[in-house]
């Protein structure tokens, strides 16, 4: 177990070094001049070179990169040169919105993407089967930011028992995390149905029902158990659509998570900013894979025993 942990943590280590790579020589091939954008348009061209040499921009871009990756390792993310705060520090003022939001979306995508899928499973082409994918085809099939939307227009406009928008109250929280998690259940809810498909009649199962074991029993002890593993690999997948839909949900409910910044930061070209939460959700995503290989650990103790 250590040493399969150990293992996957040094494999993270080329990965966010090619993150590093990527968001820099992207960001560096953006136009505009960070130090233009801190003078101010009335700025002389000597104010502009002063400030290029304290930003370090008027070094050559190998230079420039081997100091961001220093910065890095020491936990400096750059200054933003909007607010002239240090980025990590504004990434941590608003991560806690962004947990909340990912978290129960997290939550609310599993409960209801595994239960819809596994009562698809039990009878196939079904009323129930038919409705579970009905909502499924419905949830892949509409984008998350029309889906908010709608949802402001019913709830808000029309109904008013939800706000529209802010993060001060739980309250807030209802309409994005359910917005953020229609999507990704549908998902989930597929592939729960196919692989319970897979399993409900193998030999284990059958052999449970010769012995007179209840079939609710076959069904969420056996069968459900053996097919969580691809469930629990898209699960880990979808985090990724979940951070990557924290852009779009903070952006329509007004909410000061760190999708929102990323959104601000690229707005006004705060390059220091755009990258320093490009490689935090990086890392962010790469940290939680790590724990859904272990999880397979725990499902399935054959995986435990091979490591």
């Amino acid at each position: 177990m250590r040493k399969f942990i150990f293992k996957r943590l040094l494999q993270l280590i080329p990965t966010l070094f090619g993150v590093t790579i990527l968001t820099f020589l992207i960001i560096s091939a953006v136009p505009g001049d960070p130090a233009r954008i801190i003078a101010g348009e009335n700025a002389s061209s000597e104010e502009i070179a002063s400030i290029r040499d304290q930003l370090g921009t008027d070094k050559p871009l190998v230079y420039q990169y081997v100091d961001y990756v220093k910065g890095v390792a020491k936990g400096d993310f750059g200054t933003s040169l909007r607010t002239d705060i240090p980025v990590i520090q504004e990434i941590f003022s608003r991560l806690p919105v962004s947990i909340i939001i990912i978290g129960f979306s997290i939550l609310i995508m599993s409960i209801v993407g595994i239960t819809a899928g596994t009562l698809s499973a039990i009878k196939p082409n079904g009323f129930i089967d038919n409705i579970v994918m009905t909502f499924a085809l419905f949830g892949i099939s509409m984008p998350t930011f029309w889906i908010g939307l709608m949802f402001i227009m019913l709830f808000s406009n029309y109904l008013h028992v939800l706000p529209s928008g802010g993060d001060t109250e739980l309250i807030d929280f209802i309409m994005p995390t359910i917005v953020l998690s229609i999507v990704s259940s549908g998902i989930i809810a597929r592939l729960a149905r196919s692989s319970m498909l897979e399993k409900i009649d193998e030999d284990y199962n059958r052999t449970a029902r010769a012995k007179g074991i209840k079939e609710r029993v076959v069904i969420y002890k056996h069968t459900l158990k053996n097919a969580l593993i691809p469930v629990v690999t898209i699960i880990g997948m979808e985090f990724g659509t979940l951070l990557g839909g924290t852009v779009l949900v903070e952006t329509v409910f007004s909410m000061n998570g760190i999708g929102r910044y990323i959104v601000d930061a690229i707005q006004y070209r705060d390059f220091p900013a755009v990258q320093g939460s490009i490689l935090f959700v990086a890392l962010a995503f790469v940290l939680v894979m790590l724990i859904v290989d272990l999880s397979y650990m725990i499902i399935d103790p054959r995986i435990r025993q091979n490591n």
